[in-house]
C-alpha cells in the first residue's frame, strides 16, 4: 500500500519537474521575466524529480552548460539511491 503511494508521488513530482523545466526553457527563449529560479529546479530534483529533470534537461538542452545542474543532479540521484540502500543494508 505504501509502495503505491510512493510511486504515485514519484510520478507526480516527476511530471511537475518536466513541466517546470519545459516552461523555463520556453521562458528563456522568449526572454521572459517570469523565469523559474534555479533553486526551484534543484529543489524539485531533491524532492524526487531528479531523474525526470535530468532526462528532460538533456532532451530539450536546457541548463546543460551549467555545472550546478550537470554535476548537481547526478549527485542528487546518487544520494537518492545510496541512502535507502544503506538504510536497508544496515537495518535488515
Amino acid at each position: 500500500m505504501l509502495h503505491n503511494y510512493f510511486l504515485i508521488y514519484l510520478g507526480i513530482i516527476s511530471l511537475v519537474s518536466i513541466i517546470v523545466c519545459c516552461y523555463d526553457k520556453i521562458a528563456a527563449k522568449h526572454a521572459s521575466r517570469h523565469r523559474i529560479p534555479e533553486a526551484t529546479l534543484l529543489w524539485l530534483s531533491v524532492l524526487g524529480g531528479s531523474v525526470a529533470m535530468l532526462i528532460t534537461m538533456n532532451l530539450i538542452r536546457h541548463k546543460t552548460k551549467h555545472k550546478k545542474f550537470m554535476i548537481g543532479i547526478p549527485v542528487i540521484i546518487f544520494f537518492q539511491v545510496a541512502i535507502p540502500v544503506l538504510v536497508w543494508y544496515f537495518l535488515f
